[in-house]
Formats: C-alpha cells, sequence, structure tokens
C-alpha cells in the first residue's frame, strides 16, 4: 500500500548521499597518465584504501603508496553509510570461534572496539572534524519477541566476555531519558559505537594520506587486478603489492562476480528539525539507534539537527549488478518514512529532504577478511557486512603488519587469511536474497503478536548462512 511521502522542494534521489550534498560533492582529483611502478598499489579508495595507505606511510615513510581510484575518494560506500563507527561484531563471533576457538575470537572483538578509539583519536591528531561523538548505541525491542531476542543477545555477549559491564539493558527511566522511541518494551545500551559524517571523514582521511606522500590517482578505472599490477585504461600500475579494497563493488572485477555479494542498503534524511521535536524525544547525547527487528533499521541524529535513517529496500540486483549514482526506488523510501514516524510521531509534520542507496560486501559465510599473499603479492580485506567504518581501520592497520613482513597481534587474528566459498551462481543466488529478506518482512509482522522469534526468520537465518 502506497504511503504519502512529504518531500522538500530540494528533495534529492541519489547523487551520492545527503553527506556530500551538505558538504559539497567533489570533483575527481588527477587521473593516472601512464606506467607507473610502486612498493605498494591499493585499488579503491574507500576507508580500507585510505586507512591502509596512512599506516604504511606512518610506519614506512619511504615507501612509495598509490591508490586508484575509479570516481573520487569515498565515492562508493565510505561516503553513504549510516555513520557508526561501531565495534559490535558478536553475531559473526560464533563463526570465528567455530574455526579458530573462543579465545581467538575474543581478541577479534577486543580489537574492534579499540579501533573505534583508534579512529577518533586519529581525528583529534590529524585534524580531521568528522561531526564524532562517542555517545554509544540504543538498540530497542518494540514487541515481546524482539524484547525477548535482546535479552538473549545481551546475555550471549556476557557469556562470551564481550562488552562486559559496559553493554546493559536499560531501566524504562534511562531509556526514556537517552531516546524516547514510540512502542518501546526494551532497551540495550553499549558505549562502543560513535557517530560519524561519512563524507567528511573519508574526505578528511584522503587529505592526510595526500600530504603523507600517498599518490592518489582518481578518475581511474582499474580493468583487472593481476599479481603485481593493477592495469587501466591510462597505464598499468606495477607493485610488489597489489591491494584489493573495493568492498562492495568487488563484483565488478573480472572473475569475482560471485567473491562477496553487492547488498544494497538504503537512507533518508529528514530537514532539520525543531527544538521542540528535540524536546519530544530527547537524543541529547547522540546515541545511535538501531533496533531488533529481523528486517532492521538504523538511525543518527545528525550534527545539523535531522535524522537519518536507513534500512534495506531492494536488497540485491540480479547478476550481482551495481547501481553506482544511489538512486533509491518509491518504494523504499516511502517505507523508510513509514518506519521513521511509526518510531518518532512527532517527527510527521518534516519531510524527507534527500534519498540514497548504496551497496556494501557481503561474503558466504557472512565474516569479514583480510589477506596478503607474498608470493604473488595480491591481497585484499573487506566483507564487513555493514560494519565497514570501524572494521576497515583495523584491516588497514592488519594489512600494514602484513606488507611489512612483521607478525603481531593484528596478524594472528582470526579473520587473516579466512578462506570463504563463492557465493552461488544465478538465479541462486537472487531467489536465495530475496526469499530471506521476504521471510524477514513476514517474520516481523508475524512477531508483532507473539512471545518469540518466528520459526521463519530462524529458516531464513538458515538457507542464507546469516
Amino acid at each position: 500500500m502506497s504511503t504519502y511521502v512529504p518531500l522538500s522542494a530540494g528533495f534529492t534521489n541519489g547523487d551520492v548521499s545527503y553527506w556530500y550534498r551538505s558538504s559539497g560533492v567533489p570533483a575527481p582529483g588527477p587521473r593516472l597518465d601512464g606506467p607507473l611502478s610502486a612498493d605498494v598499489v591499493i585499488v579503491g579508495a574507500g576507508y580500507t584504501g585510505l586507512w591502509t595507505a596512512y599506516y604504511l606511510k606512518k610506519a614506512a615513510p619511504g615507501l612509495r603508496v598509490v591508490v586508484l581510484e575509479q570516481e573520487f575518494a569515498g565515492f562508493g560506500a565510505s561516503g553513504r553509510n549510516g555513520g557508526w563507527l561501531t565495534g559490535d561484531m558478536a553475531g559473526s563471533a560464533e563463526r570465528y570461534a567455530k574455526t579458530h576457538g573462543r579465545p581467538a575470537a575474543r581478541a577479534l572483538q577486543r580489537e574492534m572496539f579499540a579501533s573505534v578509539d583508534e579512529v577518533i583519536a586519529v581525528c583529534e591528531a590529524e585534524g580531521i572534524d568528522a561531526d564524532v561523538v562517542k555517545g554509544g548505541v540504543l538498540t530497542v525491542a518494540r514487541n515481546t519477541a524482539q524484547a525477548a531476542r535482546l535479552r538473549e543477545s545481551v546475555e550471549e555477549a556476557r557469556a562470551w566476555g564481550f562488552d562486559e559491564p559496559d553493554l546493559r539493558l536499560l531501566e524504562p527511566a534511562e531509556q526514556q531519558r537517552r531516546l524516547r522511541v514510540a512502542g518501546t518494551v526494551q532497551a540495550s545500551w553499549s558505549p562502543h559505537c560513535a557517530r560519524i559524517q561519512p563524507a567528511k571523514l573519508i574526505r578528511g582521511l584522503a587529505r592526510v594520506v595526500r600530504d603523507l606522500g600517498v599518490e592518489l590517482y582518481e578518475g581511474t578505472p582499474v580493468l583487472s587486478i593481476e599479481p603485481k599490477k593493477a592495469v587501466t585504461p591510462y597505464g598499468t600500475a606495477s607493485g610488489q603489492f597489489v591491494i584489493r579494497a573495493t568492498e562492495g563493488f568487488t563484483s565488478r572485477l573480472r572473475g569475482l562476480r560471485r567473491q562477496w555479494l553487492p547488498m544494497n542498503s538504503s537512507m533518508i534524511v529528514t530537514e532539520p528539525l525543531p527544538d521542540s521535536f528535540w524536546e519530544t524525544v530527547g537524543w541529547d547525547d547522540a546515541e545511535l539507534l538501531g533496533d531488533m527487528a529481523h528486517y532492521y533499521m538504523y538511525a543518527q541524529r545528525t550534527a545539523d539537527g535531522r535524522i537519518a535513517f536507513g534500512g534495506r529496500g531492494r536488497p540485491y540486483l540480479y547478476g550481482s549488478r551495481v547501481d553506482a549514482r544511489g538512486h533509491t526506488h518509491e518504494w523504499t523510501v516511502e517505507a523508510l518514512w513509514q518506519l521513521l514516524v511509526d518510531f518518532f510521531p512527532a517527527a510527521a509534520s518534516s519531510s524527507v529532504a534527500h534519498a540514497w542507496s548504496g551497496v556494501l560486501g557481503v561474503p558466504r559465510d557472512w565474516c569479514s577478511t583480510v589477506h596478503i599473499d607474498p608470493a604473488t603479492g595480491l591481497g585484499w580485506a573487506g566483507g564487513y557486512t555493514g560494519h565497514g567504518v570501524t572494521t576497515a581501520n583495523l584491516a588497514g592497520r592488519t594489512l600494514r603488519d602484513l606488507v611489512l613482513g612483521q607478525e603481531t597481534e593484528l596478524t594472528a587474528l582470526p579473520w587473516v587469511g579466512r578462506k570463504v566459498r563463492a557465493w552461488e551462481p544465478e538465479p541462486l543466488r537472487w531467489l536465495g536474497v530475496h526469499s530471506m529478506y521476504r521471510l524477514y518482512r513476514v517474520a516481523d509482522s508475524r512477531e508483532r503478536s507473539m512471545r518469540r522469534t518466528s520459526a521463519l526468520a530462524r529458516f531464513a537465518d538458515l538457507i542464507t548462512g546469516h
């Protein structure tokens, strides 16, 4: 059923993201103008590529580090995400533990928590103003089944030793003081999360790596990645190491269509909301907001007094295609607006200023990986399943150690060298992904009158390995 969505006079659909609309969409910088030879060639100027370049130049200033980018730095998920600098990875912990044991999985989780503070520290040290506020993350359950799942998730995290004693269920009074979400039955809070403005972070990082001497060539598509070289229309960049940092766009590279699934995620942002709205809902500490629905949402209070609200629209395009410009289907905008107003009825008098979409990389086992092959010089990191703002920083520091041949605590983490099978050929992966999210939508609807998680959701998890 169609829902009326009030759109502002300047409503924009696509055009990368609101984050760039507010700060200015940059023109690509100079492109590669001929063959070159470097110590390290990085393909992709998102968070993974630029953090890797940053830490390499900090550790070894004499290295020649080159970054190649098809559009401009931060064009992909790094400039379109929800602005969650989160240390959470508990959903993947059991998978890592099965192959490496619980101590190794705990070590990875500790490094994720530390990476949140590492990003904040670098922003402060390098003068990157990314609207950072470490207000933690509030997770709400809005029916009995979700509340049961929320309690189970907190108990599971504590059984693992994660987040103890910081992660906690909130008493109603504290939940109301922090953020008043309509229909909340139960809520939890963890401090290991910070709000950022994604485009400001990636553009600031691009400035910093250029100042360190990293050569960043934009408007330079990479046609293929081969041992010790990246081939572009304007020349071949050769290097002792060639790092693939292409995340959701990896499916565009030759031979990698089934490596990571390019999953779509969409966002809307409101016009600035009046003081009366914030007095009604709270949100004074700029916590990130998530929920326990299967077809989940994520949101932040922006530095300029808006709500940025995201979730799944059309989750996957047949054949691992990617809509690079980020245009968002009308149905998705309607669904996100309806859910936003359901969470915050006082926002109904506002309007949608901008809608956009981006892609994230999803491995078949839903676990991130980082790898370097010394024999071929090929390396990669990604498959962040939506947690890339933080995970990319950890990946950059880990790739630094691997490139420099150092054995460290980071190179011993269980995601290093993890091998994951490819996704199924079409039409199986299209059917699997769309069936999963169809089942999740139905499960969410049924759980409004249930006390426990719907069997449909458990079945969806089973068939997709989620």
